[in-house]
C-alpha cells in the first residue's frame, strides 16, 4: 500500500506532530469525504510500502522524513513552489524558502525524492503569461540539479474555486481569466522548454485536453519513482482519481477544509475561516486529521 499525505491538506506544513503520533500508533482513521463510513489506514508495518507527501513547506516535517529514511521506508515529496503574489497565496512561504528546502531534501535523501510542482497555473492581472515565463525560468534555475521533474497543470475551475477566486479578486483588486485551451497549451509548451533547458523533465497532471503542449502525462503517485528511491520493486496497480490521471493506487489520509495556507484557487477548501478554525482545533492525539465523525465502527477504531 502507498499512503498519500495528502492532496486534501498540507500535512507536512501543519500536522507534523499529528502524523508522527499516528505513525507511533501504527494507523490513522479517515473520515470518508463522500459520506461513507470512516476507514482505517495503516501507517506502519508490512502493509505500508511507501509514502507520497504533498506540501508547500517541508521544514516542520524534516524530523519525520529523517525517521522514515532511517527505517528504510521510501517516500516522495511533491513540493509546490510558484512564487505567486500574496493576493493569490497569502500564507505560503516565500519561493526562495521552497527552493532552499527542495535542495535540502535532495541533499539529505537524493534528487529523486522531491518533485517540483508548478501548479496550478493561474492567469490573472498579477500573473500574466510573461510573468509566468520569467518566474518559472528563475525557479527552474534555482532548482537545477535538485529535482528531475516538474509537474505542470492549469487550475481546474470548480464551483468553490470560482467562488473563492472571485471573492479574493474583489477584495484584493485583481482580475482573472480561464484561458482557451490553445492559449494554455502554448504557455505550457514554453514552460516545458524552460524546464528542459534546466535539466528538469516537465509533465502534465491529468489534463489530456492540453496534450498539444507536448508534455508527457504525470504520474503523481508514482510506484516506479518510489521503487527507485527505495531500491526495491513496488508493484501497485494504476488507479487514477479522475479522467487522465495515471496515478498508482494509494490511500489518502487527509481531510478537506483543513489547510490554512489560504490559496485562492484551492480545490480542497470551501472557506478559509473554516480551514483555520479546524487547524486551530486539531487534536494531535486524535486518530482523525479532521473532525471525528459521531459514529466510528469498532473495527476501524481498533488499535
Amino acid at each position: 500500500m502507498i499512503v498519500s499525505a495528502s492532496y486534501r491538506s498540507d500535512i507536512p506544513a501543519f500536522y507534523a506532530e499529528w502524523f508522527a503520533r499516528r505513525r507511533a500508533a501504527g494507523f490513522c482513521l479517515v473520515a470518508s469525504p463522500y459520506g461513507g463510513a470512516p476507514y482505517r489506514v495503516p501507517l506502519a508495518g508490512p502493509e505500508v510500502e511507501g509514502f507520497v507527501f504533498w506540501t508547500r513547506n517541508a521544514g516542520p516535517f524534516l524530523p519525520v522524513l529523517d525517521g522514515l529514511a532511517a527505517e528504510g521506508l521510501p517516500f516522495v515529496v511533491h513540493y509546490t513552489v510558484t512564487g505567486y503574489p500574496r493576493a493569490l497565496e497569502p500564507a505560503v512561504p516565500e519561493a526562495a524558502r521552497g527552493v532552499a528546502l527542495i535542495r535540502e531534501l535532495a541533499a539529505r535523501y537524493g534528487p529523486q525524492v522531491a518533485v517540483w510542482r508548478y501548479d496550478p497555473v493561474m492567469i490573472t492581472s498579477l500573473t500574466e503569461a510573461a510573468w509566468h515565463r520569467d518566474t518559472f525560468r528563475r525557479l527552474a534555475a534555482g532548482l537545477a540539479g535538485a529535482c528531475d521533474e516538474v509537474v505542470l497543470s492549469f487550475a481546474q475551475i470548480y464551483a468553490k474555486t470560482r467562488a473563492n477566486t472571485e471573492r479574493a479578486a474583489r477584495v484584493r483588486g485583481f482580475s482573472w481569466q480561464d484561458p482557451e485551451p490553445e492559449a494554455k497549451a502554448a504557455l505550457l509548451a514554453e514552460l516545458a522548454g524552460i524546464a528542459r533547458a534546466a535539466g528538469i523533465e516537465p509533465s502534465l497532471c491529468a489534463q489530456p485536453e492540453l496534450s498539444d503542449a507536448g508534455l508527457r502525462p504525470a504520474r503523481c503517485i508514482d510506484a516506479a519513482r518510489l521503487s527507485a528511491v527505495g531500491g526495491r520493486a513496488i508493484a501497485i496497480r494504476q488507479k487514477g482519481n479522475r479522467p487522465g490521471c495515471l496515478c498508482a493506487e494509494s490511500r489518502d489520509i487527509g481531510a478537506y477544509d483543513s489547510c490554512p495556507h489560504g490559496c485562492v484557487y484551492c480545490y480542497a477548501v470551501r472557506r478559509q475561516d473554516l480551514a483555520k478554525a479546524r487547524y486551530k482545533a486539531q487534536d494531535p492525539d486524535s486518530a482523525f486529521l479532521g473532525p471525528a465523525p459521531k459514529k466510528v465502527p469498532k473495527q476501524a477504531a481498533r488499535g
